[in-house]
């Protein structure tokens, strides 16, 4: 494996839409402060490391077998071995039952003797 630092994330945005196929992102530079991309460039495999603390790299991989076990080492890095990512508002139903036979038209959560005072 070799690294190489770099300074602009222009070079790895380059790289990264150069790539034949990414095979993994993990972490998020938004919210993680970080961000890591695994691609492959023609029978080169890459990890693109984007970060807004520490230097951003450039790492090139022996092999397939290194780059694969690298991918589940930076999953664990970040946290993100046990958990997928997050799917929000996956079903707009969750919230209401619309093939619910109640009707609360008219009803009114304050009761008879409620009186508001000020």
């Amino acid at each position: 494996m070799e690294q190489l630092e770099v300074i602009s994330w222009k070079i790895l945005d380059a790289i990264r839409i150069s790539a034949s196929k990414t095979h993994e992102v993990i972490g998020d530079i938004d919210t993680n402060e970080q961000m890591a991309v695994f691609c492959q460039v023609d029978e080169d495999y890459i990890e693109l490391y984007y970060s807004e603390v520490e230097s951003s790299y450039i790492r090139h991989f022996e092999d397939e077998e290194e780059f694969f076990s690298a991918i589940e080492e930076r999953k664990g890095d970040f946290g993100q071995e046990e958990f997928g990512s997050p799917e929000y508002f996956t079903d707009e139903n969750e919230y209401g039952d619309e093939s619910s036979s109640e009707n609360f038209d008219g009803y009114n959560i304050k009761e008879d003797g409620d009186e508001d005072e000020y």
